[in-house]
């Protein structure tokens, strides 16, 4: 039976290509040393994209395609940032243009959509250099011509481009010297492979991109070591230029040629009457006037290369120097978890009761601790078993710890003993998360009824202990002091208390004040928890 992929399919895959290369941004400039080491290439590459994402959703419904495509293109070159980001927009044009014509994306179109890529993007760089996301993009457009010849399905295609992609970015070290002296594969290849494929695994459904980081890294290849660069090296201008020019007089060739005489990685590309420039220059004075006297420029980005090489640097250096930890651990938390890592957590997982993160999204945070075991606390008893499932998938001693609650994190942490094994660590932390009861304070979106079967109107302030309804009221301070007496306040020695991102110190001092007075032997510590939804979590034990 053959698939046919409408063109929401393909735009939400381009949406989903866009957050997986804006979540491996980081991974993409640790490799960045051409043409510059300055560290930039994939946040470039992930701005360019998410800006055609945010041109796209402004589309009305029912557009057509000469809309959808003008609106990828105009989005790309709106947005794009830097060397990297300038060729991706030239990429995502060429691939617009070449699927005109086609009535069906399949094999047929995706062919013609990357032959016109390539033809495209070479013609924007003046002077194209092997070893870069040029050659990858050529790679992956002979693999298309390939797979079109042969006659393969669109789901076959589409595989055989993302492999091919990745096999390029493997070689490029044996085409730019650059890059086998610092150990590295092409930061811009690389990035583009990403993008081809987390738009297959979207398009096509699948859980997971066809390689991840560590398979990349574990393929018959040698493996890729990052190199701290310490000498500015790569281009000899220190600024990068780059705007958007508005004309109806702009020669593009003319400009290209004067900026080949300002400095290096010159781009021009374009249409009348909208414009993108790019140049590494000494001179960005000299460059605007030149485009000013020809048309009106805004957007305007110039960036000091050395002082961003000197950060890539300072960055690499200070993860070599990171010792490795005998314990890692890694929590989920509505909130940037603030209390959690100054606890000693490595990895905050955005994710709570409205928003479980996936087996994948713990994984991937459990591999990126500097440890040699890694502790997974949950913190919600709907994510704990795609926590245990991360632990039993992961290639490293992980464990989890079953926490229900972010308090009950808070001391299984206290729990920690470094010098102990990974064993009885968790053995440890999950008695001592066992101990603490914890009370959530939130609005009911629909009626219901709390635990005895008593009514629930939407809106009402609902507090829940330890996964119960038990407290009905029409204020937060109300519903509190409910739960803590029927949690056994009065027998407990500490109560923690963390206030929402929405709910302000006057109010949280004016509650403490109140349970105070109700329960004096109790001891409150208060802090800012800045999770949503729930204007107060605490706990008692």
């Amino acid at each position: 039976m053959t698939i046919t992929y409408s063109s929401n399919n393909v735009l939400n895959a381009v949406a989903a290509a866009a957050k997986t290369l804006g979540e491996r941004k980081e991974e993409v400039n640790r490799l960045n040393v051409f043409p510059v080491p300055d560290g930039d290439t994939g946040t470039n590459m992930s701005l360019t994209i998410q800006s055609v994402v945010s041109n796209v959703a402004n589309l009305p419904i029912g557009a057509t395609g000469a809309e959808i495509r003008k609106a990828i293109t105009t989005g790309a070159l709106m947005g794009a940032r830097g060397n990297s980001g300038v060729i991706t927009s030239q990429i995502l044009r060429g691939l617009c243009e070449g699927s005109q014509g086609f009535e069906d994306f399949n094999t047929d179109s995706v062919a013609a959509a990357f032959a016109k890529a390539r033809e495209v993007a070479f013609q924007a760089v003046r002077k194209p250099v092997e070893g870069t996301i040029l050659t990858v993009l050529r790679d992956a457009a002979a693999a298309a011509k390939n797979a079109a010849d042969e006659g393969l399905s669109t789901e076959d295609a589409l595989d055989a481009i993302v492999a091919e992609a990745y096999a390029s970015v493997q070689r490029t070290p044996d085409l730019l010297p650059v890059l086998k002296e610092h150990g590295v594969v092409d930061a811009g290849g690389f990035g583009l492979a990403i993008i081809f494929d987390a738009f297959t695994a979207a398009l096509l459904g699948r859980a997971g991109t066809m390689v991840d980081e560590m398979s990349f890294m574990r393929g018959s290849h040698p493996k890729v070591e990052i190199e701290q660069v310490n000498d500015w090296e790569g281009s000899q201008y220190r600024y990068c230029n780059e705007f958007l020019v508005d004309s109806d007089a702009l020669d593009k060739d003319e400009a290209l040629e004067f900026l080949s005489t300002m400095g290096d990685c010159e781009l021009c590309v374009g249409d009348v009457p909208k414009f993108k420039v790019h140049v590494h220059s000494d001179h960005p004075d000299q460059v605007l006037k030149y485009f000013l006297d020809r048309g009106q420029i805004s957007e305007v980005f110039i960036h000091n290369m050395q002082i961003q090489s000197e950060e890539r640097n300072e960055k690499l250096a200070a993860e070599e120097a990171a010792e490795k930890k005998p314990l890692g651990f890694v929590a989920v938390a509505a909130g940037e978890g603030a209390i959690l890592k100054s606890l000693g957590v490595d990895v905050v997982v955005s994710g709570g009761q409205t928003m479980n993160p996936s087996t994948k999204d713990l994984l991937d945070a459990a591999s990126a601790v500097n440890a040699d075991a890694v502790i997974l606390l949950p913190n919600n008893s709907n994510i704990i078993m795609a926590a245990n499932s991360a632990a039993d998938l992961a290639e490293f001693p992980c464990a989890v710890v079953p926490t229900k609650s972010v308090p009950q994190a808070f001391s299984a942490l206290f729990a920690v003993d470094q010098d102990a094994s990974l064993e009885t660590n968790v053995e440890e932390m999950t008695e001592a998360a066992a101990a603490v009861k914890t009370g959530e304070v939130t609005w009911a979106t629909r009626d219901s009824k709390d635990a005895e079967g008593n009514p629930i109107a939407e809106g009402d302030v609902i507090g829940i202990a330890d996964g119960s309804i038990e407290a009905v009221d029409d204020s937060i301070d109300g519903a509190v002091l409910t739960l803590l007496g029927k949690m056994d306040a009065e027998d407990a020695d500490t109560c923690t208390i963390l206030a929402g991102e929405d709910y302000s110190d006057d109010d949280l001092a004016a509650l403490v004040a109140e349970i105070e007075a109700v329960y004096e032997d109790l001891e409150i510590d208060a802090q800012r928890g800045g999770q949503p939804l729930y204007p107060i979590i605490f706990s008692v034990e």
